[in-house]
């Protein structure tokens, strides 16, 4: 799942919020473990403050310093969800921030080692794949908040479960969707999860009827690859994906390396298309990385792969046969 990193859940505050922020959490250490509703309040309004508003994280050209930084906001924002469990801020920036975390700090770097440390890249695929199921397993809770009984409706009767599902909900559902197929897709060998692939459908179908320019072609960018795994895909799912890859570029307006890298690893690899695969990747390199600041380091996580894919070429895509004329001489 190439199209995964979209926003980072931490957030960069006018002063004032900040001074909210520190003054909320020099409330939680003082009241300790009192039971108190201004205890409560303090947790709820730093709550608020880590789950939402623009990203410093985003804006970021330096993924190594990332990856070291973003687990302990995510930690911190596991142990302000203990205090108040049915935060929906915060399973929902718990959900989308395991997502990100997992396939940029531990998917795709196992896969860069596979060639060098088979038993490496097995260890971090393993432990991408703890991350995704815990990130779904929030998103699952978030929705669970807004629409009790959601859950266990969803696994008796999907369709009609979703139904419930508003526009407020497309976050939830998105980042419910991705880090669930995400997960699938590192469980090849366990028929348990692979059955588990038409809940994600569902929810990311809905999300897609209830707001498909969500987050400038977010959804339309998971879905050129997940057209090509989803349960019953039939011999148009190349077509769709490439129109999804067609709505994800225009709504991101050409600035999102993503689409790129994703049709090309996914649909060029696939019909082993190596002029189309080279274009595509160039196109992903050639995108500028702070013409929008707030998707810098999406461009440059997803820019480094294209680099790997290109240095990956000859493996990916055969070469050409020669006519059959040419055999027979």
């Amino acid at each position: 799942m190439n199209r995964l990193l979209l926003h980072w859940p931490f957030k960069q505050r006018p002063p004032g919020v900040l001074r909210g922020v520190l003054f909320a959490g020099f409330l939680c250490l003082l009241l300790g473990n009192a039971g108190c509703s201004v205890k409560r309040l303090a947790i709820n309004q730093l709550g608020d403050a880590l789950s939402n508003g623009g990203g410093t994280f985003a804006t970021d050209d330096d993924p190594d310093l990332i990856r070291d930084a973003a687990p302990f906001s995510l930690k911190l924002m596991e142990s302000l969800l203990v205090e108040a469990p049915e935060h929906r801020e915060l399973l929902q920036a718990l959900a989308s921030g395991f997502t990100q975390y997992a396939y940029a700090f531990a998917q795709h770097p196992a896969d860069e080692l596979e060639e060098k440390d088979l038993a490496a890249a097995g260890a971090g695929r393993a432990r991408a794949k703890r991350l995704y199921l815990r990130a779904r397993n929030y998103g699952l809770r978030g929705l669970e908040a807004r629409h009790p009984g959601f859950e266990k409706n969803l696994r008796v009767n999907p369709a009609s479960a979703v139904r419930v599902t508003k526009k407020a909900d497309v976050h939830l559902l998105y980042w419910t969707a991705a880090s669930w197929a995400a997960g699938i897709s590192l469980s090849k060998d366990s028929p348990d999860a692979i059955a588990d692939l038409p809940l994600a459908a569902v929810l990311i179908d809905r999300a897609l009827v209830l707001d498909e320019k969500f987050d400038h072609g977010a959804i339309h960018s998971f879905l050129i690859t997940f057209e090509l795994a989803r349960p019953g895909a039939g011999p148009d799912a190349v077509a769709k994906s490439r129109q999804h890859f067609a709505r994800a570029v225009e709504q991101s307006g050409g600035n999102q390396a993503g689409p790129y890298v994703s049709l090309a690893e996914n649909v060029a690899v696939k019909q082993q298309n190596a002029a189309e695969f080279k274009a595509l990747l160039d196109q992903a390199l050639a995108v500028k990385v702070d013409a929008r600041p707030e998707w810098r380091l999406l461009n440059t996580i997803m820019q480094r792969r294209a680099k790997w894919l290109l240095g990956r070429m000859d493996e990916l895509i055969l070469p050409a046969l020669p006519p059959e004329n040419a055999k027979t001489k």
